[in-house]
């Protein structure tokens, strides 16, 4: 999985809402079937936080959730527009319509 997946990956579970790491890798194994790697999801984590795409509520019981910020809900919704048209494209191609 590219480090820009896995970075998608975790703005998508946190659509929904604040969430600490371990339930954003929950989140992801309920979207995709996989949980990534703990280096996966906390790199993506630091790189999402440096570009200001989501950011710290501070320590709950614990745990550190996080949250999108505005940019970072731009952000996912670009790049889900435009893997909608790369797969609509490539369904097309193969003959197949979108589901």
């Amino acid at each position: 999985m590219q480090a820009n997946d896995a970075q998608t990956l975790v703005l998508c579970a946190l659509c929904d809402g604040p969430l600490h790491g371990y339930a954003i890798n929950a989140a992801i194994e309920k979207l995709t079937g996989k949980r990534l790697g703990v280096g996966s999801l906390y790199g993506a984590l630091t790189r999402l936080e440096a570009k200001e795409l989501i950011e710290p509520l501070g320590e709950v019981a614990r745990t550190r959730p996080v949250q999108l910020t505005p940019r970072g809900r731009e952000v996912l919704e670009q790049e889900l527009r435009s893997m909608a048209r790369v797969a609509a494209a490539g369904l097309k191609s193969l003959g197949l319509s979108p589901a």
